[in-house]
């Protein structure tokens, strides 16, 4: 099974510099290879809209559904309390400890340094302590991962990718930051194969 890694990008339209389309298809040119859809305050039609709007944009099978409803698609991101749905091909969970899963496929842990998306919110895990907690679970760095030094620090620790929100939407050039992060992930990725 495929799973998300490399740079995720997560959305948040009230962050958004630019209209969330362009910001996401900016962020994939700059090689996001995949997206979670929040949105959660969106009626069920505005937010199905938006997922197929944002499929358009996202490789085919890569966009992530935040909460228990596809909306016409097969992945989700479950929060912490969130039920496992039934038939979805992939299923990620939110975490901030240690992960207490059933059937899911990965997690993102977080958050993994100060986060000036939300504030207070932690105390952050640094890389090294997440990937303690991780354990053998495939995980996602999410929290304040917003320079090249810190995506690489999450790949030296294991990280299978990085969870991106503010850095990517808040961005004038979502294309530039994106690919940035995606260069130092893979870069010190590649560097710790086979360590």
């Amino acid at each position: 099974m495929v799973i998300p890694s490399g740079v995720v990008v997560l959305t948040d339209r009230r962050l958004a510099a630019r209209p969330l389309a362009e910001v996401v298809a900016a962020a994939v040119r700059g090689g996001a290879g995949w997206v979670i859809l929040r949105e959660k305050d969106l009626g069920y039609g505005q937010r199905r809209a938006l997922a197929e709007t944002l499929r358009a944009v996202v490789p085919p099978g890569r966009l992530v559904v935040a909460g228990p409803d596809p909306l016409g698609g097969d992945a989700v991101h479950l929060s912490a309390t969130d039920p496992v749905p039934a038939e979805v091909g992939l299923v990620g969970r939110s975490c901030h400890g240690v992960p207490r899963l059933t059937t899911e496929d990965y997690v993102t842990l977080s958050p993994i340094y100060p986060t000036p998306t939300k504030p207070g919110y932690g105390p952050p895990l640094g890389p090294a302590r997440a990937a303690t907690l991780a354990g053998g679970v495939s995980w996602l760095a999410l929290g304040g991962v917003h320079s090249p030094q810190r995506a690489a620090a999450c790949a030296a620790a294991g990280a299978a990718g990085i969870a991106v929100l503010g850095a990517v939407m808040r961005a004038v050039d979502p294309e530039a930051v994106t690919r940035t992060l995606a260069d130092a992930f893979a870069a010190a990725a590649a560097a710790g194969v086979g360590r």
